[in-house]
Parts: structure tokens; C-alpha cells; sequence
């Protein structure tokens, strides 16, 4: 009996996770053939406004796949007009190979929410489910417990251990519009990518004004992070006009200064790497807390900003010595801005409009005594930055 996987998704754009999946599922399943199949419309989601077109979707497929044994981009999706729904792509291939067995291939998200799928009971009488297992132990229980739901229904449920490339097409994305995924493409898929400017490549984000930049910066960001970048822009523009620094200084630096905050800590080291940049210990010890660092790189390179708006945000986590009144105000900022919420953050916020440094001296303080109480490790920035400070005291307030 023939043994047909099939593997679909938006591959938006297709990287090595996937091509990394389909051939670690082909040897596991012992399948005789791979299908990979792009959607036309996704039914469970909107793509972004920056996505490829289906056609190139399916032709950096073929790309990523060709030449590898057993793997087959079909267009089975993109023929149909409307939703792509899987019943529809399970019920045509089960009428093209009547006899085989079909393995439908999906990732831990999916197979989670498999049950509020279209015709979910339809497709399971078709296939057995093939899990792509990734995670840490927590998902693994959600999906051991999952498992034995469906299977109580009678479904053929199979999980797969899949030590591949962890990295998401939104990741991906945000990657190449930082100029630096090129390790996670399949061979032509990056010269394809480029060649036709798809993901933002061929933007140019060099000095835009601040309608345009805001529109940019959100669509790099998490949702979540939304609010407390234009919390923390908004809260800049008030110092910067109460302590006599450029307002709009401020509002580029407080924009941008979340910019990278998105990517884990493997993928801060990545972008690192990327641009040539060597760590310090701490750094790479603790590779999360290197956002304002990477952050402050893609502003210089992807948005062109000015030094004062650069080292601003290159300093708003740790502080250092000798802060200027713009690299105070973003790092002050951050900490207040209107969406914070934890013991002393109205204290804070006061004492900003009274004696800037001050706010500064209490940020810092309160951030040490944190990982203090959490057992981390404190840099040697942050500690220069309140020894500075502690020997400003008899300065007047600012």
C-alpha cells in the first residue's frame, strides 16, 4: 500500500523548518511521497500586507524542494478557487490514490485546535494525524492529552519527535526585513526572495516621517507589545519638551525602541552575528536581554536614525554612566509609560516631571533589587549607571 504524506500551509515564506520537517516525517513514516501543498486563502488566518502572492508562494517551493527524493510541491490548493480547506484537499487525493494511506503532517498549534477545524470528523476518517513535537515538556502533556481525546473518537493520531529548526514564518519575516534570515532559507529561496523585493526587502525605511514609521514599526512587533511601544513614545515627547531635549528625537527613539524585542534570544544572537557584531560574556550569557542592543542596530542600518536616537536606544535596559537627557528620557520612559503597572510605578512617574535623574536613580534601583530577588545576574552597565549616579547628589534636580 502506498504511504502519502501531506504537508500544507501558507509557507509564508517556505524556510528550512519546513523543508527540515518534511524530510524528517518522510524517513519517520516511511512515506513513499511527500506533498507539499501552499493555500490559496488560508481559512484560520489573514496573511500580512507584505505576504507573497500565492504563485510565488508555490514557486519558492518548488524551489526549497527540488531535487530532494520523495518530496512533490503540488498547486492542489492554489487550483481551487476560495478558502483552502483541507477536507476538500483530503477528499481530492483520496479519489486520485484510493488505495493509499494518507498521513496528514501538522504542528503542535494545529493539531490543538484540530477539533474546531471544518469537517475536522470528515478529514480523520481520511488520515492518520502526524504531530510535528518541537516543544518543551508543557506542550508535549498538551498534546499527549489531546491525543488521547481524539483517539477515544477513533482517530489515528501519530507524534512525531522533530528536533528541527524552531524558527516561524512570522519570525522569518521580521528577519529578512532586517536584512539578516539568510541561514534559515533553502538554497535560491533568499536570491528568489530578493530578486522580487517580496517580505520588504527592496523597502526603503531610511528617515521616514512618523505616520509612516509607526505603521512599519507596529507591523514588526508583537500585538502585545503594541501598546507600550506607543505608550512609551508618547511618554518621551512629554519629557523631552519638560527637560529641553528634541521632542522628536524622543518620539523616533521611543518608537523604535522595542523594534527587535520580538525575536528570542537565539535570533538576537542571529541578527548579531548577521551584522558583524562581537559579545561581550554577559551578552551571550543572557542573549534576551540584547534587544536594546539589536535594536539599536536596526535603527541605524534599516531606519538611518542619528546617533542621539541610536545610543538612546542602545542604553534604555541597562542605563550606563554618564547618560545624556535624551538617553534618560527613554529609559525613564519605558519604565512609566501609561500601560505599566507594578509597586512604585506612580512614584515613578511623579519624580520624572520633578528631577529626571532622579527617576533615572529609582528605574535603575528598583531594577537591581528585581534581579536581586530573582537571582540573575546584574550588568556591569546598570551598576556603572547607579555609581555615576550616586556620585551626582549634590547636583541640582534635572
Amino acid at each position: 500500500m502506498e504511504r502519502i504524506g501531506i504537508y500544507g500551509g501558507t509557507f509564508n515564506p517556505p524556510h528550512i523548518g519546513h523543508i527540515l520537517a518534511a524530510s524528517q516525517a518522510i524517513e519517520t513514516l516511511k512515506l513513499d511521497k511527500l506533498l507539499l501543498i501552499p493555500d490559496r486563502i488560508a481559512p484560520h488566518k489573514d496573511l500580512p500586507d507584505n505576504s507573497a502572492t500565492p504563485e510565488q508562494r508555490l514557486e519558492m517551493l518548488r524551489i526549497a524542494a527540488a531535487g530532494i527524493p520523495k518530496m512533490e510541491v503540488s498547486s492542489l490548493e492554489l487550483d481551487r478557487e476560495g478558502p483552502s480547506y483541507t477536507f476538500e484537499t483530503v477528499s481530492q487525493l483520496r479519489l486520485r490514490h484510493p488505495q493509499a494511506e494518507l498521513f496528514l503532517l501538522m504542528g503542535a498549534d494545529m493539531f490543538l485546535s484540530f477539533e474546531n477545524w471544518h469537517r475536522a470528523e470528515q478529514i480523520a476518517r481520511e488520515v492518520t494525524i502526524a504531530v510535528a513535537y518541537r516543544g518543551d515538556k508543557g506542550e508535549r502533556e498538551a498534546i499527549e492529552a489531546q491525543k488521547n481525546l481524539l483517539e477515544e473518537k477513533g482517530y489515528r493520531i501519530l507524534v512525531l519527535e522533530n528536533p528541527v529548526h524552531s524558527i516561524s514564518s512570522t519570525q522569518l519575516r521580521r528577519l529578512l526585513a532586517f536584512h539578516c534570515a539568510g541561514e534559515f532559507l533553502p538554497k535560491g529561496v533568499e536570491d528568489y526572495i530578493l530578486s522580487n523585493g517580496l517580505y520588504d526587502t527592496a523597502a526603503d525605511w531610511k528617515n521616514l516621517p512618523m505616520e509612516q514609521l509607526e505603521r512599519v514599526v507596529v507591523s514588526l512587533l508583537k500585538p502585545s507589545r503594541v501598546a507600550h511601544v506607543l505608550g512609551c513614545r508618547d511618554t518621551a515627547v512629554e519629557l523631552a519638551k519638560r527637560w529641553g531635549a528634541d521632542p522628536t528625537d524622543a518620539a523616533r527613539a521611543g518608537i523604535l525602541h522595542d523594534i527587535t524585542k520580538a525575536l528570542d534570544g537565539p535570533l538576537q544572537l542571529t541578527l548579531c552575528a548577521a551584522y558583524g557584531k562581537i559579545l561581550d560574556d554577559f551578552s551571550r550569557k543572557y542573549p534576551k536581554t540584547l534587544h536594546a542592543f539589536t535594536g539599536a542596530l536596526v535603527a541605524e542600518r534599516i531606519f538611518g536614525e542619528n546617533p542621539r536616537v541610536v545610543s538612546a536606544i542602545a542604553h534604555h535596559t541597562t542605563g550606563k554612566a554618564e547618560m545624556n537627557v535624551l538617553e534618560t528620557i527613554i529609559y525613564v520612559a519605558d519604565y512609566m509609560e501609561p500601560n505599566r503597572d507594578f509597586p512604585g510605578v506612580e512614584q515613578l512617574r511623579q519624580l520624572a516631571f520633578q528631577d529626571l535623574y532622579g527617576a533615572l536613580r529609582l528605574g535603575l534601583e528598583m531594577t537591581l533589587e528585581h534581579l536581586k530577588q530573582q537571582g540573575s545576574e546584574v550588568s556591569s552597565q546598570s551598576r556603572e549607571a547607579l555609581e555615576w549616579l550616586t556620585g551626582q547628589d549634590a547636583r541640582q534636580p534635572l
